[in-house]
């Protein structure tokens, strides 16, 4: 509300200057995610702003586009506990992999009955009668479909680290826990335990609406790739598959980019102003090759 010279209110807006309309005219402001972006990436190249901050702001927007069932991890490569066997036969796998939490299931994967905080363990060494299940909390179940930013917020709001993702058919399709999220924004969240074996590169995930699908990182050597996929691509000017897709797109690449090579649907999932950290991959059917 202005007030007018004469004492009445009125809803005008401020005039704006000469100087001010200009400068909206030959600069507008984004109108959509792709404009916003690329004003952000020019402000990166003048040093208004600097990668890290830059790779967030890009993280932030990857965080609204995927579902859990991008970044979970798969049925097949979640640690369990099994509570049906004697804490004895389980034990050394709870310390060899050293999580803070495991999904407690009953027998079979589809029967998760709650989650074992590795920490109550403790009292497996302190108490003469120890009952795993008066340790178990609450499981939470999401459905593969839900978005991470709002999975984010249910986390915070719940005060949750882990949920389980299930399929269509209420089965168990994998595991999610909030640094899996967190890392979408902030890159990878290292720690004490976090490794970087040759195995890991390359992880198959649930298959897409194509076939078979793969998390790979971006220092994978193009032979393992070759070798694990059955594929052929040309390490002459690229030793790693983040390399090859560079050269591919002649830029480096960002958080989003989805490109194809040959019957190969590359995904850029997730990746920083300096470099390309993760791709997802899958094998296209003949008909989708020819026709794109």
């Amino acid at each position: 509300m202005q007030e007018h010279p004469s004492g009445v209110k009125t809803d005008a807006k401020p005039h704006r200057s000469l100087f001010e309309r200009l400068t909206a005219f030959i600069s507008p402001e984004p109108e959509n995610r792709a404009e916003l972006l690329e004003v952000l990436h020019d402000a990166h190249e003048r040093n208004l702003i600097d990668a890290d901050a830059l790779s967030m702001i890009e993280g932030v927007f990857q965080v609204s586009d995927l579902s859990a069932r991008d970044i979970m991890v798969p049925r097949s490569q979640m640690d369990v506990i099994d509570i049906s066997k004697p804490i004895e036969e389980w034990m050394p796998d709870v310390l060899e992999t050293a999580h803070s939490r495991f999904p407690a299931i009953e027998g079979e994967r589809d029967k998760v009955i709650g989650i074992l905080l590795a920490k109550d363990l403790l009292r497996y060494y302190a108490e003469d009668s120890f009952d795993v299940r008066d340790m178990l909390r609450p499981a939470v179940f999401i459905p593969e479909s839900k978005r991470l930013n709002v999975l984010l917020r249910d986390f915070r709001a719940n005060h949750n680290h882990m949920a389980i993702v299930v399929d269509e058919y209420s089965g168990v399709a994998g595991l999610i826990t909030i640094e899996d999220v967190l890392e979408q924004i902030v890159g990878d969240i290292e720690d004490e335990y976090d490794f970087d074996e040759e195995e890991d590169n390359i992880l198959s995930i649930k298959e897409g609406k194509f076939g078979p699908r793969w998390r790979i990182k971006a220092l994978t050597e193009i032979s393992q790739f070759n070798e694990e996929l059955d594929t052929d691509l040309s390490d002459e000017d690229a030793d790693t598959i983040g390399g090859f897709a560079v050269k591919h797109l002649e830029r480096m690449p960002h958080k989003g980019d989805t490109f194809d090579i040959g019957n190969l649907r590359f995904e850029v999932l997730r990746a920083d102003a300096r470099q390309l950290h993760v791709l997802l991959v899958e094998k296209l059917p003949p008909a989708v090759d020819e026709q794109d």
